[in-house]
């Protein structure tokens, strides 16, 4: 266990450094494409990226120059590193990220539902969450994280405008199915694994990795409803060895909410899943009983099926 630490740790010191020399390299060329799909001189494309950030209404066609900046950035931060890595560095290949044959066909809709019925349940953490205060000691940093919220609640409600199915398609793709590849293959299918293989621990690596990709939105006022999602695919990787169920789980929670938001904005919904509301607590605590249910339901088909491969 000892002799293996080191490999372990200096491995993912090879990833972090991975995924930082993408993020810059995602960064300059994203700025560069929507310059030029703008027809922004070059000297002026810091100023245009500083306004789509923090003034996206200011800016022309600036949701399709944000997709544009979504899925590059994504793309070259995480999906490509991951990839590189996994290939050149572990000598590995993709489907080494799967540790048994195709999921049943009844697990994917197990984990639909799953998913789904755990909505209600995660809501009332997020509003918890979003109500946390500090110490007055800690007023500078509850402000600046307060700050950071909120210019990324502003980000979130111009990208979630969308009325048409063009849209929603383009969305789908770049806010949903990218980060749930690209996220799945960094957080469980890599550094999962790894601090497993580190802490002979499934549970305690599960936890980690989930803390870390909750931190990495640099969304404080919804870090524990994040990371109990990251747990829910942690632990649906772990039992059924699957890497695409949690691919499949994270692109169905994302784009459920995408989808509503859509429904929402031509209205055909009245429901908007941006605003913060309590849920009755009948519906939370079915939400909770059924999230367990499907969870025990979907560990027990795993761990036979795993024992009779």
């Amino acid at each position: 266990m000892q002799s293996r630490a080191p490999g372990v740790l200096g491995s993912l010191l090879v990833l972090i450094g991975f995924v930082l020399v993408g993020m810059a390299v995602g960064n300059i060329l994203a700025v560069f494409i929507i310059a030029v799909y703008t027809n922004t001189p070059a000297g002026e494309a810091t100023d245009l990226l500083n306004r789509l950030l923090n003034a996206p209404d200011q800016v022309e066609n600036a949701w399709n120059a944000m997709m544009i900046l979504q899925g590059t950035v994504h793309f070259f931060s995480y999906l490509l590193p991951c990839l590189l890595f996994w290939r050149y560095i572990e000598r590995r290949k993709l489907s080494d990220f799967n540790d048994t044959d195709a999921p049943a066909s009844l697990t994917w809709l197990q984990v639909f539902i799953l998913v789904l019925v755990f909505i209600p349940l995660n809501s009332q953490f997020i509003e918890w969450n979003s109500q946390m205060t500090f110490p007055e000691a800690m007023s500078g940093i509850e402000k600046w994280m307060r700050d950071k919220e909120d210019q990324l609640a502003v980000l979130t409600t111009f990208l979630t405008k969308y009325d048409r199915p063009g849209q929603l398609f383009i969305a789908l793709i770049v806010v949903v199915l990218l980060p749930a590849i690209g996220e799945e293959m960094l957080f469980r299918g890599i550094i999962q694994r790894k601090f497993t293989q580190q802490l002979n621990n499934p549970h305690l690596a599960i936890w980690i990795s989930a803390a870390i990709f909750s931190a990495i939105h640099f969304q404080f006022y919804g870090f524990v409803p994040r990371m109990l999602l990251g747990a829910l695919f942690g632990y649906l990787y772990y039992w059924t060895g699957s890497l695409w169920i949690a691919v499949f789980a994270h692109f169905v929670n994302n784009g459920f909410v995408l989808i509503m938001m859509f429904l929402y904005n031509i209205k055909v919904l009245d429901i908007n899943l941006e605003e913060t509301k309590t849920m009755p607590l009948a519906i939370v605590l079915t939400s909770l009983a059924l999230s367990f249910l499907t969870l025990f339901v979907i560990r027990k088909e795993a761990l036979k099926r795993r024992e009779l491969v």
